[in-house]
């Protein structure tokens, strides 16, 4: 069986959607995925010998898309079954998608997308694969296939754009879903997300973890986390507005800045916001003045979180130096000729890239050094 499935939007409209960044592409097929109620997701490039980026996989062992909805999935725009009111996946999990255009912004990494799915049928699994191309956008191919060994899609990306080669560098991919999927990862611990067989997780990329509740003058609560990184990567030192199960509504930057030594993602969470989301109140922003309380006092915390924060690491800091033998004065020395060398000392850290990481010899020099220049 073939046939052709139309989209009912313009071609200029669905075009644009595929103007997202590569890596938002890459979240919106994650979240595709994880509302098909998915435990395990891998997403997987496919390079060749000189590089560069052939082909983009993502691949699921959801329920797949059944044949009967086929239509809404891919024949509609914007009219997204997700809207309605507390609609859950077959697992019960909350769903991210909300507008029915997720699955568009595929074409941000290459201009031929294919799904490849296989689903229960009722009486057995049963696949098909539906494809199209940006050449000719809002017009899908529906070919039946031979049936798959389990229910599950993939979503295969080729003629790939060039800006599609930043998937590269893991390092940030990595770091940078996991910000994106960190709550919804710790609301469900038994889905699994890898990028190139790396497993994208919070706990490996997070240096600390803190939990606050906020409350405002109302008496409204909020649960407020702030996520510490070991590594800096773009799109991190943001709010993110997030329902009650950990998916993301809405970001925006912190506005806070903590020092050199913190990278950060700090989420707002609860199911308050869904509802906000809804009335489009918070992508008003300070427009809006419950959402302006919420940031006022996410704010607030997050400046208090990194002064009780820069002192445990100065703390700590110090006591390393001294426990190597670097540090000229002894803990309880509170004199001048002290407190003059810190400040020193501090300057010396702002200004030489890499001064933590020197060996303990090298430092207790550079300290002897300085206190003879105080001297």
């Amino acid at each position: 069986m073939t046939r052709d499935l139309r989209v009912q939007a313009k071609a200029d409209y669905i075009a644009s959607l595929s103007h997202a960044s590569p890596l938002a592409a890459i979240e919106e097929l994650v979240w595709n995925a994880l509302d098909a109620d998915a435990r395990e997701v891998r997403i997987d490039l496919v390079q060749n010998g000189l590089g560069g980026i052939d082909a983009v996989r993502i691949s699921d062992d959801g329920t797949g898309i059944a044949l009967d909805g086929v239509e809404r999935t891919f024949g509609g725009l914007g009219g997204s079954w997700k809207r309605e009111d507390g609609a859950v996946s077959a697992g019960k999990r909350h769903l991210h998608g909300r507008h029915g255009r997720g699955r568009f912004k595929a074409f941000a990494l290459g201009c031929h997308v294919a799904w490849n799915t296989t689903f229960d049928a009722g009486k057995g699994l049963k696949s098909y694969a539906v494809s199209g191309d940006l050449e000719e956008p809002g017009v899908f191919h529906l070919d039946e296939t031979a049936t798959g060994p389990a229910t599950g899609t993939e979503v295969l990306i080729t003629n790939v754009r060039a800006n599609a080669n930043a998937l590269a560098d893991a390092g940030w991919v990595v770091s940078t879903l996991a910000a994106k999927f960190a709550l919804y990862l710790k609301s469900y611990p038994n889905v699994r997300i890898y990028f190139g067989g790396l497993p994208v997780t919070p706990v490996i990329v997070q240096k600390a973890c803190t939990a606050y509740t906020l409350r405002l003058e109302t008496g409204a609560e909020a649960k407020f986390e702030v996520i510490e990184w070991r590594r800096r990567f773009p799109g991190a030192g943001r709010l993110v507005f997030c329902g009650a199960d950990g998916f993301s509504l809405y970001d925006l930057p912190a506005g806070v800045r903590p020092g050199a030594p913190f990278c950060f993602t700090a989420y707002l969470v609860g199911a308050r916001f869904d509802a906000l989301a809804a009335e489009n109140a918070l992508i008003m922003d300070e427009l809006n003045p419950e959402t302006r309380a919420y940031l006022d006092a996410a704010r607030k915390t997050l400046r208090d979180h990194f002064k009780v924060r820069a002192a445990e690491e100065d703390a700590q800091r110090l006591q390393q130096w001294i426990d190597e033998g670097s540090y000229p004065f002894a803990r309880d020395d509170a004199g001048p000729a002290r407190a003059a060398f810190d400040a020193r000392v501090a300057d010396m850290r702002a200004n030489l890239e890499g001064f933590d990481a020197l060996p303990a010899s090298e430092r207790k020099y550079l300290f002897n050094v300085l206190l003879k220049i105080e001297g």
